[in-house]
């Protein structure tokens, strides 16, 4: 694992590896503001080897999520909240970039927050997404209907504010959330954006919320703005025909590429991630890696979803990736980073009951309590 072990320029900062934690939501939040007990969750990983932490989705405004203990960004005791995570992801020697998460049409209007917020649930055009499941509401209901954002710069300008208290809280950087179904990805899709006017229609013109979005954000943090991108993914009801597909992100990646950012994540296909919807699944099956790098000649590039230690130390190696992110390696091992410099093994199992927390359960179980190797 020489290489995957070899510091990394991203923008103005220097990362000690290439191993990266991507976002992971986790639930845990005291309702929207980050607490001790994701203080300890972030400073265990940032201890065990993370060259780089992205932040589970970070909400920039008041949404209706599906979890209801996800941590915001938009005011005060927010950004108090995350000072104390950046100060000691930073004392114990990683760096942490913030996800910047709006959920678009996958809010729901009777969510407490949503509620709070006093606005509908907000999306590109006025289109549900099939599917959902608001286990915490009478009768678990699914997606609705959203309201149709008549202007868009609104959002763009929810997303600085929420770089500038990102800034404010000590972050290395900010990743953008432009995958899975959330509002990027929904001005992006097709399906999901049937506007007529400059935000949608053609590759060009969905694509442009995404690249408007980043360049608010490089206003703030300059080049140590990212955003991950998942092309094949069907999650929330996306995927576009594979030529769409291509056009689309293909342009976005040209522009995206001529902005300085940090890196572009890139997911690829993850089965389990992809519905099924009138007996097919979702998404549009294809190499994503190689489907996209030749579209960045400047921004490093890293990939994530199911990347062995083995297979993360040939991408790398090799030069078809800068880094890679993995998610439920770090979720279930603390010191992912160092056992997989020590060769120690990846062995504890993933508890699903636990993942996201649960109403009064304690909030340590399968979150801080997962053990670390004997070293």
């Amino acid at each position: 694992m020489s290489t995957l072990f070899t510091p990394l320029t991203l923008g103005s900062t220097t990362i000690s590896n290439r191993l990266g934690m991507s976002a992971l939501t986790r639930s845990r939040s005291s309702k929207t503001v980050p607490n001790d007990i994701m203080l300890k969750y972030y400073v265990q990983r940032a201890t065990g080897g993370a060259g780089l932490i992205v932040t589970e989705g970070v909400l920039i405004t008041r949404q209706g999520s599906e979890w209801p203990e996800a941590p915001g960004i938009w005011e005060k005791s927010q950004i108090d909240g995350w000072k104390k995570i950046t100060d000691g992801v930073h004392n114990a020697g990683s760096k942490i970039y913030a996800q910047l998460w709006h959920l678009g049409r996958i809010a729901h209007p009777d969510a407490p927050e949503q509620i709070a917020a006093g606005v509908p649930v907000y999306a590109p055009s006025a289109i549900s997404a099939r599917g959902g499941k608001f286990r915490f509401l009478p009768g678990a209901p699914g997606y609705v209907k959203p309201t149709k954002i008549e202007d868009p710069t609104v959002l763009i300008a929810q997303f600085k504010e929420a770089a500038i208290n990102a800034k404010a809280a000590g972050f290395d950087g900010v990743e953008l959330h432009g995958a899975t179904g959330y509002l990027v990805h929904q001005f992006l899709d097709s399906a999901s954006n049937q506007r007529t006017d400059k935000w949608g229609g053609s590759p060009e013109n969905r694509a442009r919320f995404a690249l408007e979005t980043l360049k608010a954000l490089v206003e703030v943090f300059g080049p140590n703005v990212a955003v991950k991108l998942s092309p094949a993914s069907g999650y929330n009801d996306v995927g576009m025909p594979l030529q769409d597909t291509i056009d689309t992100f293909g342009h976005l990646l040209r522009e995206a590429d001529k902005l300085g950012l940090a890196y572009v994540t890139f997911m690829r296909y993850v089965p389990y991630l992809d519905p099924v919807f009138d007996g097919k699944k979702r998404g549009t099956q294809h190499d994503v890696l190689s489907t996209f790098s030749p579209f960045l000649t400047k921004t490093p590039i890293f990939v994530n979803a199911g990347i062995t230690p083995a297979e993360a130390e040939e991408l790398v190696s090799s030069g078809k990736v800068a880094g890679v992110f993995n998610g439920v390696g770090w979720l279930t091992h603390p010191d992912f980073g160092t056992r997989i410099k020590a060769g120690k093994p990846l062995d504890n199992a993933l508890d699903f009951a636990t993942l996201y927390g649960a109403e009064g359960v304690d909030p340590a179980l399968g979150y801080t309590d997962y053990k670390e190797a004997v070293y």
